[in-house]
């Protein structure tokens, strides 16, 4: 079931976006080469607690961090620790808030210094795929073209979505209906609703869209081993046009 969410609702998580995105502003500005993982853990739940909330993810679902931190061919899930951040590398940080009984969800993918060009293009195209599939979260509009809108920028650069992994609906639940498959078709789909609060995240990969879970039961990788980036903002689909909740 999909819930709306009344103007209330929606202000509440955009007060937690807006923590949310404080966060991944302090730790963009922490990262580089020669950090520890665990560092960027420790800034994000000080800053998060230091506005009377919770990081989200800390126990969710047995999940043993604050937020994620996922380097190069990792997707998403990526267990901070005493891994070092190197030059050239990428970093995912995907980061959940919880306060006042409701979630706000959100990632960014970052540069350890200076990276190659690929790595730069697939930076900048999946930014763009997520600000596409934004574009489309307006009532009127079906999921499919939210999906589409992200799958086909990726393979427009020669480039994979992810397929076994999705955006989703968000409110009082961390994960709600529905899920946002980053492929798909025009006009398919649910019909969007002004209301609905999803999370809209795409990750693509510089290679194939296959994917495996390492041994930690968390990490999960590319299978072939290429690169990996990913972004994700929470947005409140509107009559005219959405509204991101997790910007500053």
């Amino acid at each position: 079931m999909i819930i709306l969410k009344t103007e209330r609702e929606i202000g509440i998580i955009r007060s937690n976006g807006v923590i949310l995105a404080q966060t991944l502003k302090l730790i963009g500005e922490r990262i580089t080469p020669g950090i520890r993982t665990a560092e960027l853990d420790e800034l994000a739940e000080e800053y998060i607690r230091s506005q009377s909330a919770l990081p989200a993810f800390k126990g969710y679902r047995g999940y043993p961090a604050n937020i994620c931190v996922s380097i190069d061919n990792e997707i998403v899930h990526g267990i901070p620790g005493n891994r070092i951040i190197k030059e050239g590398q990428i970093i995912s940080v995907d980061i959940g808030v919880l306060k006042d009984g409701y979630y706000a969800d959100a990632a960014y993918t970052y540069a350890a210094g200076k990276i190659s060009p690929e790595k730069e293009k697939l930076l900048s195209v999946t930014k763009s795929a997520l600000e596409k599939g934004v574009e489309m979260a307006i009532a009127g509009n079906h999921l499919g073209d939210i999906s589409y809108s992200i799958q086909s920028l990726a393979e427009e650069n020669s480039f994979s979505v992810v397929r076994d992994l999705v955006g989703h609906g968000i409110g009082m639940n961390m994960h709600e209906e529905p899920q946002i498959p980053n492929f798909g078709n025009l006009g398919q789909g649910i019909v969007l609703k002004e209301g609905m609060v999803l999370a809209i995240e795409p990750m693509i990969n510089t290679g194939g869209f296959e994917i495996e879970t390492l041994k930690d039961n968390w990490t999960v990788v590319t299978k072939d081993g290429s690169v990996s980036a990913h972004f994700e903002h929470t947005v409140a689909v509107g009559k005219s046009g959405p509204h991101i909740l997790t910007s500053l």
